[in-house]
């Protein structure tokens, strides 16, 4: 049977919380606050600590930075359990090592999930660490970027979206790469009025969702999908795995990386210094470069996504669109695009 830690102050909350993991067929240990967590969390060793953040004598914060600092508790998992959901109280959390966060009220199928994911992966870091004893095929060698294709592919979760599923948020959790399989994904963030900015574009093959691997920092932004999409995703800690015994792969993905960093500095510029009409041309580009081989099909894309990449607003696009359709440089039919002159719009101006 499976060991929960649960530490929180609120009398009721705790017992009822306590009953109802003790149902789901876990042994749960329990504490009014943050000192007496510690001293539970040293001598029962349980397989995931569920915390609460505004306590009497130790907050969360602390007992989280208490346990990680201990050689016996560092690797049980912790899942903070709060009324606060400010942003900035999310990611103090993540940043000091938490695994995930789950605001009051919370639904008994989010607890248990979360506390079922967190063993999950406690029990997959012990599977690697055992192959890595007995070089194992956790040690197989993976020694470029189609490799790496590969191993997520079958080692890898699969998920399927619909247009506009959101596969991650902004605050969420970074537990996982991904691949896309079919379809294209966008990441994006918006600004204080809700404007959105699209940072990437991913067709099948291209990766997303690459955070921080030394610290589990959430994610930086939004990734939806931009039509029915299909994607494998890998554990974070896996992926790390990979890495650490392949260091050619770790090169290839740092270039791969650099290219990514260079094309957003390019996108920064384009959206600073230039015209209207020398922003959507280069958008155009970028969208037919990334979801066909060529430029002789339609792009299928939202006005508003290729406004949200070129950065300004939708009706801005709708116009600098109608001027170009005038001047014989694309064709449009309903949401179809089709480039028909490339050096045109590379030369505009």
């Amino acid at each position: 049977m499976k060991k929960v830690l649960l530490i929180e102050d609120d009398t009721i909350l705790r017992e009822n919380t306590a009953e109802l993991l003790e149902l789901s067929d876990y042994q749960v240990f329990t504490a009014p606050n943050g000192k007496r967590g510690v001293q539970l969390a040293l001598e029962q060793q349980p397989d995931v600590v569920v915390c609460d953040i505004m306590m009497p004598e130790m907050d969360g914060y602390a007992v989280l930075e208490a346990l990680s600092q201990n050689e016996v508790t560092r690797t049980i998992p912790f899942i903070f359990l709060s009324a606060k959901t400010e942003r900035q109280d999310v990611r103090k959390g993540m940043e000091l090592g938490a695994d995930d966060y789950l605001t009051k009220p919370f639904e008994e199928i989010e607890l248990i999930g979360a506390i079922e994911s967190r063993i999950a992966k406690m029990a997959i870091l012990r599977d690697l660490d055992e192959e890595s004893k007995t070089d194992a095929p956790g040690k197989e060698q993976v020694s470029n970027l189609n490799e790496l294709k590969n191993f997520i592919y079958d080692n890898g979760m699969d998920f399927e979206y619909a247009l506009g599923d959101a596969i991650y948020r902004e605050g969420d959790n970074s537990n996982t790469v991904y691949l896309v399989l079919t379809g294209v994904v966008k990441t994006h963030k918006l600004d204080e009025q809700g404007k959105e900015l699209i940072t990437g574009i991913h067709r099948p093959d291209d990766f997303f969702g690459l955070t921080n691997f030394t610290r589990n920092i959430p994610y930086p932004e939004y990734a939806t999908a931009m039509e029915d999409t299909r994607c494998a995703g890998v554990n974070k800690t896996i992926l790390k795995e990979v890495l650490q015994h392949n260091p050619d792969l770790v090169m290839e993905l740092m270039q791969l990386m650099s290219e990514s960093l260079t094309e957003a500095r390019e996108q920064l510029l384009q959206m600073a210094y230039g015209s209207v009409r020398k922003k959507t041309a280069n958008t155009l580009l970028r969208f037919a470069d990334k979801l066909q081989s060529n430029y002789k099909g339609p792009i299928h894309i939202l006005r508003s996504d290729l406004a949200g990449v070129a950065g300004m607003a939708t009706e801005t696009l709708i116009r600098t669109l109608s001027s170009f359709k005038k001047e014989g440089l694309i064709d449009i039919c309903d949401r179809d695009i089709r480039v028909l002159d490339v050096e045109g719009l590379r030369n505009m101006n």
